[in-house]
């Protein structure tokens, strides 16, 4: 009895470490940050007075805030679409057993294993309006002189372009496994067929890839949501608040203001973001995932 019991109660006993690990520094970070926002305190101070809601009706009360979260929402859209699409693409160019491909497939993925600081100083280079290589390219071609990062209306593009072109190598190798997972059966059974590639790419290649295209979309969109060292590096925020993002805004509330209390309720705010997306994202779509594999 004593020796069953035991059974029973070991897994819970396993799990008692991470569990603690968890509880430290995942959930008690998150209650803090919660508890932090209804107060004013300067990260100095010994003492912090109860405001109740105000850090967040003075967020919601400013324009800058809002803009902030809209270029939020537009690059991790923005990111996380193009990502997935090129990534796609360029899986199925390579998925082939031959040394160029695989040589191909190393170059691709190289950026992701570089860090975004290193990746941000790169482009900082390469989008320099006088002496970068980007426009010098579009000289050759007779085209004007683009203010990348120094303008407003390309800016945020701009810094979505570096963030595609770093997590796409890794997005490409996944979804090359995931091809390589497909029996061969099945498109030996849809060539007898003869129905067209599109078709075949729409009605099998798609869904049978929506596990791994549902597991890409989450880890991109947790990716882009926490984007700081590119916009740290090449806009700090700028020019005019048009590449401000939720992470900067919270670094720059509590470290340059040192307004923990604002930064924390800006921290509430992207994680109910994430929270609310992430809900629908699994609610709409996870019944459409085809886990299937044969």
């Amino acid at each position: 009895m004593k020796e069953t019991r035991k059974k029973r109660f070991l897994p819970y006993f396993l799990i008692i470490p991470s569990l603690i690990f968890f509880l430290i520094f995942y959930i008690y970070p998150i209650l803090y940050n919660l508890y932090l926002s209804f107060f004013d305190w300067n990260l100095v101070s010994p003492t912090k007075d109860f405001v109740k809601f105000d850090n967040f009706i003075a967020l919601f009360s400013d324009k800058e805030f809002l803009q902030v979260i809209v270029n939020s929402l537009i690059y991790m859209g923005a990111t996380v679409f193009f990502t997935i699409a090129i990534a796609l693409m360029l899986a199925i160019w390579l998925n082939k057993n031959t040394v160029l491909h695989t040589i191909i497939q190393g170059l691709v993925f190289s950026p992701y294993i570089i860090s975004f600081v290193s990746v941000s100083f790169v482009w900082m280079w390469l989008m320099d309006v006088d002496y970068g290589l980007l426009n010098y390219i579009l000289g050759l071609f007779g085209f004007d002189k683009c203010q990348w990062i120094s303008h407003p209306d390309s800016a945020l593009f701009s810094v979505i372009l570096v963030g595609v072109w770093k997590l796409v190598g890794y997005d490409t190798l996944v979804i090359i496994g995931g091809l390589q997972s497909i029996p061969k059966s099945i498109y030996e059974a849809v060539s007898l067929d003869t129905k067209p590639n599109m078709k075949t790419f729409m009605h099998i290649t798609v869904p049978m890839l929506s596990p791994t295209l549902f597991f890409l979309v989450i880890v991109n969109l947790i990716t882009s949501a926490k984007v700081f060292e590119t916009i740290s590096i090449m806009t700090k925020g700028g020019p005019l608040n048009s590449t401000n993002t939720l992470v900067y805004y919270i670094y720059k509330e509590a470290f340059d203001y040192f307004d923990i209390g604002a930064a924390s309720a800006g921290g509430v705010v992207l994680f109910v973001i994430l929270a609310v997306i992430t809900f629908f994202y699994f609610k709409i779509l996870s019944e459409k995932v085809n886990y299937a594999s044969e």
